[in-house]
């Protein structure tokens, strides 16, 4: 495991239990059941995982890619940061009748070996660990020489792009270091943060169709006690009437942008696979 003055630091060893409480909050099980489900079979494909590969799913969640890929028959582990979501991880792997490894890991500090798996993924996961740099070298590092990496991350000018930017005024100021999770959406970003330790690197931009919502004001309605990120920012302004309306309209405003004229959305990501050298 590489150790680094960043992860070694009080602060950011406080910074990791806020942000792994934060992810406890509210449902994401739902959020990923309802919402994503279908990211985690787009990557698992994309990544061309087989039977006996060796997988490590890096910000795992409730397992929506490490599922899939353990019914693709590879040896699956699944990390998180917050292994309260590992609950609602068994529960679906047991419902498809898999077994994989549930194991807590800061995406920033892996406690694996060099080049100890064949493909690493991670489904809107990696990109909320603060520092890039660093989840990017641990990302490069537990994958073997000529072994896969497979990542699903939100966009900068999508939709949970837009509504980060729209709630970062009503949030608790990141500490220094920190960095925009959509960033890991931006092409030119990620590809310098993988840097020449990897090759054969394609980049699409995909989207996923949300239809769970009638209304601006049922998203923000569901989204303002469903998301972690989104209760934090509540909870950072609950003493101010004012500010807490603000983020209301704020809130549906994004919905209103994004909305199709029929209650849906399309939330865009960028699909990134690249080869190990």
């Amino acid at each position: 495991m590489t150790d680094t003055t960043i992860t070694a630091t009080d602060a950011d060893r406080a910074l990791k239990a806020r942000h792994r409480t934060m992810w406890g909050l509210g449902d994401y099980p739902d959020v990923a059941d309802r919402l994503i489900a279908e990211l985690g079979p787009r990557l698992v494909t994309a990544a061309g995982i087989r039977p006996g590969e060796r997988v490590l799913d890096i910000a795992a969640g409730t397992g929506n890619v490490a599922v899939p890929a353990a019914l693709a028959g590879a040896d699956v582990v699944a990390s998180d940061l917050t292994p309260e979501l590992f609950v609602a991880g068994r529960e679906f792997a047991a419902r498809q009748g898999v077994a994989l490894r549930w194991e807590e890991g800061d995406a920033e500090a892996l406690p694996y070996e060099d080049d100890s798996f064949d493909v690493a993924t991670s489904c809107v996961g990696i990109m909320f660990a603060p520092h890039h740099q660093t989840s990017a070298d641990e990302l490069v590092r537990v994958v073997r020489p000529g072994g896969r990496i497979a990542l699903i991350s939100w966009t900068p000018e999508g939709f949970v792009g837009d509504l980060f930017k729209t709630m970062k005024p009503y949030a608790p100021p990141p500490p220094p270091g920190a960095q925009p999770p959509p960033l890991w959406g931006d092409d030119e970003h990620v590809r310098a943060l993988l840097g020449d330790r990897v090759a054969d690197v394609e980049t699409t931009r995909q989207t996923v169709r949300v239809s769970a919502f009638g209304s601006p004001e049922a998203f923000r309605t569901y989204w303002k006690v469903t998301y972690g990120p989104t209760i934090v920012a509540y909870r950072n302004v609950a003493d101010d009437a004012e500010r807490t309306a603000a983020l209301d309209a704020d809130i549906a405003g994004v919905a209103q942008r994004h909305d199709r004229g029929d209650g849906s959305m399309d939330w865009e990501y960028l699909l990134l696979t690249a080869r190990v050298v």
